[in-house]
């Protein structure tokens, strides 16, 4: 992204362009997602990607199918840009309503199911829609690749591709948070009810008074479990505190997936 805006001021010196100044944002949004992508072949399992090869006590183990998804999220000035590939997701709180900022790439999707068909794939519904009846989203990172060898066998390539969807969001005086958040979370948790207990927990503190929330047994439970230090201690984040009574809520509702949550508040209460 450095290098995207360093050409851009040579390109344009004095004043930006909005539109050139979007595009080179998407640029360097889609190449960073590719240079994540292309580096899954030369990883260890220890997290390192170099070249050489990591030489650690990790970097013998192989691996079969692996991958992520990923939800990026860039305050520009005036404007939120959001890059996802794969099924996690951005939900916007604002003025009290949840506006979401990326769309899941399922497999049944109608874009995606004609774009995997095109290339040759197939839908198959095997406990839900999946690519080649094994993968459940559409797009993601270093999806299919194999740890067996130098460079990866792609597995589900081209069906798979890494390519994100970006969207570029004005922002306003109404936005109060902003919540990032794998599948875990939203396969079990509406974004009515993630915008309210955020939101809740952003300005007092007190997660248990989310009307949405509240109107669910499970939801209402999940609050009454959080540990009281959890809301008593104002040194504690409250982005912090909202997004670990999300996961906990996700939690209680017996969700089968990874659950990863971040909240970002929009108005700097903490």
């Amino acid at each position: 992204m450095a290098a995207e805006a360093a050409a851009l001021r040579q390109r344009q010196p004095a004043a930006m362009e909005e539109e050139e100044e979007e595009r080179a944002w998407r640029a360097a949004l889609s190449r960073s997602f590719g240079r994540v992508d292309a580096l899954a072949a030369v990883a260890c399992a220890c997290g390192r990607a170099t070249v050489p090869a990591c030489r650690c006590p990790l970097s013998g183990q192989t691996g079969a199918i692996i991958g992520s998804t990923a939800v990026v999220a860039l305050l520009v000035r005036d404007r939120l840009v959001v890059s996802n590939c794969g099924d996690s997701r951005a939900v916007l709180c604002r003025a009290g309503d949840p506006l979401p900022l990326s769309s899941d790439h399922k497999p049944d999707r109608p874009d995606e199911k004609a774009r995997i068909e095109a290339v040759g794939g197939r839908v198959v519904y095997l406990n839900g829609p999946r690519v080649r009846g094994i993968l459940a989203m559409s797009r993601a990172l270093a999806e299919g690749s194999s740890l067996l060898g130098p460079k990866g066998d792609k597995y589900l390539k081209p069906e798979v591709i890494c390519e994100p969807d970006i969207t570029m969001t004005v922002r306003t005086v109404d936005d109060e948070c902003l919540i990032l958040a794998s599948d875990g979370m939203w396969d079990v948790i509406s974004n009515e009810t993630a915008s309210d207990v955020a939101r809740q927990c952003l300005e007092d503190g007190s997660p248990t008074s989310g009307r949405r929330a509240a109107g669910s047994g499970e939801a209402a439970s999940s609050s009454a479990g959080a540990p009281a230090a959890a809301v008593g201690q104002e040194s504690e984040p409250r982005c912090y505190r909202a997004a670990a009574l999300l996961a906990r809520l996700a939690l209680g509702r017996e969700s089968s997936d990874n659950i990863s949550v971040v909240v970002i508040d929009l108005k700097g209460r903490g």
